[in-house]
């Protein structure tokens, strides 16, 4: 997999750095195991954080800042990352979708990235390029229908577009038939150790998930 970072982007957000985890996967409808550690968490951050101070977490803040100077409103079109906390913070239960959807969901909630998850086969071409969404572009958000996406980042294949920070395209999501598995991490904080981190517990969690050997990962400005 290739994956270039466009120059609309990096005129925006120069500092952006972004891992990319590539690996073989078995999915399952559902893992208690991985859902006790996403209670943990969810209790953790009730006791340190309220729907405010969360927009104060580094990851998340370069998220909106980012949103903003692509002429998105973050308020609006919420990063999903913020969108997740957020809803646990509320007293809210999550989404319980599958093992490698929630396992994802818990590597972006654990760091404040927005963390894109994909099967790779779904993909048209081997190259990614992560852009700025325009006017009247296509695009349909997983369980959301037709997304306006004109000022979100966005990575695009051969096809069209495939993920921003606010949803994924229901055109490459994962399912329960999901082998390959491409999971995208956007540092728009420019904290390189930290997207490397958040790579690393991603493999973490489908080697103990996924029935995996974790895969690799690669970085990418």
């Amino acid at each position: 997999m290739n994956i270039f970072v466009s120059e609309e982007i990096a005129s925006v957000c120069p500092e952006f750095v972004g891992a990319a985890v590539e690996a073989q996967v078995v999915n399952t409808s559902y893992c208690d195991e991985l859902w006790q550690e996403i209670h943990a968490l969810e209790e953790k951050f009730r006791k340190e954080l309220t729907t405010e101070s969360l927009k104060e977490i580094p990851s998340i803040a370069a998220t909106r800042r980012i949103y903003k100077a692509c002429g998105k409103d973050p308020s609006r079109y919420r990063p999903a990352s913020e969108a997740l906390i957020r809803r646990m913070l509320q007293g809210k239960e999550l989404y319980q979708i599958d093992t490698l959807v929630d396992l994802i969901n818990l590597a972006s909630i654990a760091f404040g990235y927005s963390i894109g998850g994909f099967d790779a086969d779904k993909f048209v071409g081997d190259t990614l390029t992560l852009g700025i969404g325009r006017e009247g572009e296509p695009y349909e958000g997983i369980g959301r229908g037709m997304l306006n996406i004109a000022g979100l980042p966005v990575y695009r294949d051969a096809l069209g577009g495939v993920g921003t920070p606010t949803s994924d395209n229901e055109r490459t999501k994962i399912t329960l038939g999901t082998t390959h598995l491409v999971v995208l991490i956007n540092g728009y904080d420019g904290n390189e150790k930290r997207v490397i981190d958040n790579a690393r517990f991603i493999q973490d969690l489908i080697r103990k998930y996924g029935r995996s050997d974790g895969g690799s990962y690669l970085i990418y400005k």
